[in-house]
């Protein structure tokens, strides 16, 4: 299970610097608590070594000791075996006596636990819950001299305080900097979706230049080169227009001086050779102007759309079996969509002799189905024969084909009207052309 992690800069930056103060603040916690360990062991176990020295200092016997001191002597051990013992002290109060100049035996410890009843007092609440540090020191003689320090329980107060600390620390720090980084990135966002919503034929304003410096330089970048791509389409579409007029010029001329062609055969084959080249030279304008087609989207019923094409090639005297079903509105671009069915068709009767166009209504999606019982297309092949001026059959025969645009620019159409199309080869043989259409699809502006 992957654990969530912010995908804007917002969230990045924000995710950084908290994990940054809590790292720092762990570090400042551990030595805060460090350091009161230290004082806590010296502060119980200076005063017991001062006062062990001062006892020994002075020689006291038992009953002086016993009445004026908190130092008492002792033939054995008094410390209780079951009490908790605390190597810790007993190393430092070893410590303490020698750097007092006293040479200890062994040095025993053991906590015992006290709990002072609370005195109330008006309103206010007095006492603490103290431990009792019970310390046994053996003299050479072997005797034992003993005292009492008192042991303070662990105070949580110091963790609730530097937790509160950085909860402080997130609120002041954490907030200005989210604020900061959605201000710089709210138009970064902007640039994001200007830029996925680009299109040459949208009339779009330049995007707002605002933010840092930096950020500023990319909006004005983007919106140059908004500029230039557009006046690059607009200059494309000028050269096209030209080409095609120009081309068409001679291609229209040929159609008029074939005509005193006396061999019929030869005038026949010239007249193929002449429509080829014009049909040809209308795919190449379509596929690179379809990015900028001038056709407006229109409310069209997608039956009567394809049966009127399926009528087109039955004037022609192809098997072409459709039958129309109910009405089924959409928005399309209606004639480079029936250029898209009318290319599938072609590609079928090209290669089987017939074609089967059926309609599938699905709760999201229409799909347009063009299918053929002819040899069919290789698995790896189902892919590449979309890209332009691709052929899988490479003998350039007229009678198999043309250049390789067809299903190229009828998989720019599809994709245009915002569906996909695909081939498949189908069980027994044959291949099936399926446009997918999400029911209210409407092709892009």
């Amino acid at each position: 299970m992957k654990l969530p992690y912010p995908r804007n800069l917002s969230g990045q930056l924000a995710l950084l610097l908290a994990l940054a103060l809590f790292a720092a603040q762990a570090i400042n916690l551990a030595l805060v608590l460090r350091e009161r360990a230290n004082f806590r062991l010296a502060q119980a176990t200076r005063p017991a070594a001062v006062r062990i020295a001062d006892a020994l200092d002075h020689a006291m016997d038992r009953r002086t000791a016993q009445e004026r001191s908190r130092v008492r002597r002792r033939d054995t051990n008094p410390i209780p075996s079951d009490l908790e013992r605390m190597p810790m002290i007993a190393a430092e109060l070893r410590t303490q006596l020698a750097e007092l100049g006293i040479s200890a035996g062994r040095i025993d410890t053991g906590i015992r636990l006290r709990i002072h009843e609370p005195k109330h007092r008006g309103d206010r609440l007095i006492g603490r819950h103290n431990d009792t540090l019970l310390i046994a020191v053996q003299l050479a003689d072997g005797s034992w001299i003993t005292t009492n320090a008192p042991w303070p329980r662990r105070d949580n107060r110091i963790l609730w305080a530097l937790l509160s600390q950085t909860l402080i620390i997130y609120i002041l720090i954490l907030l200005p900097v989210l604020w900061i980084t959605r201000r710089i990135s709210r138009p970064l966002r902007g640039l994001a979706g200007a830029a996925r919503s680009f299109a040459p034929r949208k009339e779009l304003p330049p995007l707002p230049v605002e933010g840092p410096s930096d950020v500023r330089d990319v909006i004005v970048a983007f919106n140059g080169l908004a500029q230039r791509v557009t006046a690059m389409l607009d200059e494309k579409d000028r050269m096209l227009g030209a080409i095609g007029h120009d081309l068409r010029t001679p291609l229209a001329a040929l159609r008029v001086r074939i005509e005193s062609v006396e061999d019929e055969q030869d005038r026949a084959r010239m007249a193929d050779t002449i429509a080829e080249m014009s049909r040809t030279l209308d795919d190449i304008l379509s596929l690179a102007r379809l990015g900028r087609p001038s056709e407006p989207v229109t409310e069209v019923d997608l039956n009567a759309l394809v049966d009127a094409v399926v009528d087109d090639f039955h004037d022609l005297g192809a098997e072409v079996l459709f039958e129309a079903d109910a009405r089924l509105r959409m928005h399309l671009r209606p004639t480079l969509f029936r250029r898209a069915v009318r290319n599938l068709i072609e590609n079928a009767i090209k290669y089987a002799g017939s074609a089967e166009v059926t309609i599938l209504r699905e709760p999201t999606t229409i799909r347009v189905c063009v299918a053929d019982r002819g040899p069919g297309i290789p698995e790896d092949g189902l892919v590449k024969v979309f890209d332009p001026f691709t052929r899988l059959e490479t003998s350039r025969n007229r009678e198999t084909g043309g250049i390789g645009l067809g299903l190229a620019l009828a998989q720019a159409i599809v994709q245009d009207a915002g569906g996909t199309i695909t081939l498949a080869n189908r069980p027994g043989g044959g291949l099936v052309a399926t446009i997918a259409l999400p029911v209210g699809a409407t092709a892009q502006g």
